[in-house]
C-alpha cells in the first residue's frame, strides 16, 4: 500500500504563482511603432464602425454593419444575412480559425502580439499607467509608497480612465445591435432595454478587469491559444528569439573591454525584460509568456547601437535560420520564410473559402417558397365532393423593396387554391400576392381538387416576381392528399 508523500515543513507545493505586477518601460522603435499604429487602427474600426452609414433603400437600416435580432438579420455593408443563411458565418468564423493559422505558421503568435483585442486594450491601460503614474521606475516606486491622499488621488484618476474606458467599449459593443444614434439618445434619456444597460455594465466589468489588473494573466493562464499554436509551428515560422550563440556569457561593457573575447554581445541590462508587456526574460528560450510583440527587439537594437554592437541578438528569425547563423552560414530572408508551401496552402484555403462565399453571396436567390401540409386533418371532402387539403406557404423577399409576385399551382390536374382569408368561389389556378420589403409572408393556401385522383398526388407551388433579366422563380414540391391515403 502506497503512503502519502510527507507535507513539506514549508506546506504543500503551490499550484498557482501569485502575480507580480509587471510595470513595463516605455520604449521606441519600428515595432513599437507599429503597435501604435494597429492599436489606432483597430480601436478606430471598433468604435467608429457602428457609426458609418450605408443606403439600403427606404425599407431596410441604413448602419453599415449591424446584428439586427429583432428582425434577425445580419448587414454588413451591401451583404445582408438571413436565420437560414447562417452557415455565412460559419464560414466566417472557419476563415477566422484558417487565419489563425495563416498567421501562426509564418510569424508565430504574431496575432497575439498586435492584434487581439486583450493585448490592444491591455496596451491601452498600460499607456495610462504612463500617462498618470509615470514611467516603470515612477510606477514601481509608487506602487511601494504608502497609501497618501497624492497617492489616492492618482489611484482615483487612473481607475476613473479605466472605468470610461471600459465604458466605451460596451458602448460601442451594444451600438451593433441596434441603431447607434438612437440607441445613445435612449440610453441616456433612460429609455434603452434593460439588456442594452446589463450588456455595458458587464462589458466594462470585464474590459476594466482583463484590461486593466489582469493583463498578462490572461494570455499566460486564461487563453487556449498559446497551448495550441505551437502545433501550428514548425522550424520556418518567424517567432522571436534570442541569439544565445551570440549573447553568452553575459557579461558589462566594462568586463568584455577587461577580458576581450571572454563575454558575448549580451550586456545584461535587462532592458528587453523592462519593456516586455509580460514581464518575460526572452533569453530563458521560447515560453508561453511570450506574445511575440518584439519590443525586446527595439529595446536590444538600441543598446546595441549605444554600446557599438551588431544589432539583431534578438530578433525575428526561424528555427531553421538561427541554425544556419550560428553555423555561420547564408540565413534565407524574411519574404522565403512567409512564402513556403505551408503557408501558401493555408493561405489558398482562406482564400478559396472567402472566394466561394462571395460568389455564393453574389449568386443566391432573392425569393424562396416554402409550403407545409397542415396535418389535422390531412384532408376534408367539400360539399361538391372534391378534396381540399391546407398548407402553410411561406414566401421570402429577400430584396429591400416590396415585391408583387404571382403564386402558381403546378400539377394536379383540375385543382384550385385560394387564400385562407378567400373562400371557393374566389379559387384559382394563380393569384397575386404582395409581399413586404426584406420580410416572410406566411399565408394559409387551401387546394382543392376532384376525389378521383389517387391517394397521394405530387404537385407544387411556383412563385415568381419581376420580368425580363429581373425575374426570378422558385418552386416547392408538395403532395396532395385524398382518402386511402396510408
Amino acid at each position: 500500500m502506497n503512503r502519502a508523500e510527507p507535507i513539506p515543513p514549508d506546506g504543500p507545493p503551490k499550484l498557482y504563482e501569485a502575480r507580480k505586477a509587471v510595470h513595463n518601460k516605455r520604449i521606441d522603435g519600428p515595432f513599437r511603432r507599429f503597435k501604435w499604429l494597429v492599436m489606432a487602427v483597430t480601436l478606430g474600426i471598433y468604435y467608429g464602425t457602428p457609426w458609418i452609414r450605408w443606403d439600403r433603400g427606404p425599407y431596410a437600416p441604413d448602419q453599415a454593419v449591424l446584428v439586427d435580432l429583432a428582425n434577425r438579420r445580419f448587414y454588413m455593408f451591401g451583404i445582408e444575412i438571413w436565420p437560414h443563411e447562417f452557415y455565412y458565418v460559419a464560414g466566417l468564423l472557419i476563415m477566422a480559425g484558417i487565419g489563425l493559422f495563416v498567421i501562426t505558421s509564418a510569424v508565430g503568435r504574431a496575432w497575439c502580439g498586435y492584434t487581439c483585442p486583450q493585448t490592444v486594450w491591455t496596451d491601452l491601460f498600460q499607456h495610462v499607467d504612463r500617462f498618470v503614474d509615470g514611467d516603470r521606475n515612477a510606477r514601481m516606486r509608487l506602487d511601494a509608497a504608502p497609501w497618501t491622499w497624492g497617492k489616492l488621488s492618482r489611484r482615483a484618476l487612473k481607475w476613473t480612465i479605466y472605468l470610461v474606458i471600459g465604458f466605451w467599449t460596451g458602448g460601442a459593443w451594444i451600438m451593433y445591435f441596434a441603431d447607434a444614434p438612437t440607441l445613445v439618445r435612449d440610453f441616456w434619456a433612460g429609455e434603452a432595454a434593460p439588456a442594452a444597460y446589463i450588456a455595458v455594465a458587464i462589458l466594462t466589468f470585464t474590459t476594466v478587469a482583463l484590461g486593466g489588473f489582469m493583463r498578462e494573466q490572461v494570455c499566460i493562464y486564461m487563453c487556449p491559444w498559446p497551448r495550441i499554436q505551437a502545433a501550428m509551428m514548425d522550424e520556418n515560422s518567424l517567432t522571436v528569439t534570442y541569439k544565445d550563440w551570440r549573447g553568452e556569457p553575459r557579461g558589462s561593457v566594462k568586463k568584455a573591454e577587461k577580458n576581450p573575447g571572454a563575454f558575448g554581445d549580451c550586456i545584461d541590462c535587462m532592458q528587453c525584460v523592462q519593456v516586455c508587456p509580460t514581464g518575460i526574460d526572452i533569453r530563458e528560450g521560447p515560453q508561453i509568456g511570450c506574445i511575440t510583440c518584439a519590443l525586446c527587439i527595439d529595446a536590444c537594437d538600441r543598446v546595441m547601437d549605444q554600446v557599438g554592437r551588431p544589432r539583431g541578438l534578438i530578433d525575428y528569425v526561424t528555427l531553421e535560420g538561427a541554425e544556419k547563423e550560428q553555423r555561420g552560414e547564408e540565413v534565407p530572408g524574411a519574404l522565403r520564410s512567409i512564402f513556403r508551401p505551408r503557408t501558401m496552402i493555408y493561405f489558398a484555403l482562406w482564400a478559396g473559402i472567402g472566394l466561394a462565399m462571395l460568389f455564393a453571396v453574389g449568386t443566391r436567390d432573392r425569393l424562396t417558397i416554402n409550403a407545409i401540409q397542415e396535418r389535422n386533418p390531412t384532408f376534408v371532402q367539400l360539399s361538391d365532393g372534391d378534396i381540399r387539403n391546407s398548407f402553410d406557404v411561406r414566401v421570402r423577399n429577400m430584396e429591400n423593396r416590396p415585391r408583387e409576385m404571382t403564386l402558381t399551382l403546378d400539377g394536379l390536374d383540375g385543382g384550385v387554391m385560394w387564400a385562407g382569408s378567400g373562400n371557393r368561389d374566389q379559387a384559382l389556378r394563380s393569384f397575386t400576392i404582395n409581399v413586404p420589403a426584406d420580410q416572410l409572408l406566411n399565408t394559409r393556401i387551401f387546394v382543392a381538387a376532384p376525389s378521383d385522383g389517387p391517394a397521394a398526388e405530387d404537385f407544387g407551388f411556383s412563385v415568381s416576381a419581376g420580368e425580363g433579366e429581373e425575374a426570378e422563380t422558385a418552386y416547392e414540391a408538395a403532395r396532395f392528399a385524398r382518402p386511402g391515403e396510408e
